[in-house]
């Protein structure tokens, strides 16, 4: 089982002080680094909220939005791109309308994250959903 698995955290999703996420585990003591979710389906929402957050911004390519993601200065976002592109069928540099390819930007996110995605759609969607309330 991998780390964003045990988590609840698919995406890996770090903490940062002071910023506490709805779903959020109470007990955080069993990562020094990244959030601890109560379920899957909050940590999939955490991924939504972050990627509606990028497209506010103007982040809507797979590029510039995995940049921002999984900077650079810390992993290798050329390979982490590619992998993201071939989840969601575009491109790099391909505008795209977040909210309809979250699903497989969140699954793409995941694969990369954790080698595998061991969630159902219906898991992932529940996610997305929790993330426009």
């Amino acid at each position: 089982m991998t780390r964003g698995e045990r988590n609840n955290n698919p995406g890996n999703i770090r903490r940062v002080a002071g910023v506490t996420w709805e779903g959020e585990n109470s007990d955080q003591s069993g990562d020094d680094a990244f959030v601890v979710f109560v379920s899957v389906e909050y940590g999939i929402r955490a991924m939504a909220r972050i990627l509606l957050s990028y497209a506010r911004e103007g982040l809507n390519t797979v590029a510039t939005i995995i940049d921002r993601w999984a900077p650079p200065n810390e992993n290798n976002s050329a390979v982490y791109v590619k992998d993201v592109c071939a989840t969601c069928g575009v491109g790099p540099g391909k505008h795209i309308y977040v909210p309809y390819f979250m699903p497989w930007l969140i699954r793409g996110i995941i694969q990369h994250e954790n080698d595998q995605v061991i969630y159902t759609d219906q898991q992932i969607a529940e996610g997305i959903a929790l993330a426009n309330t």
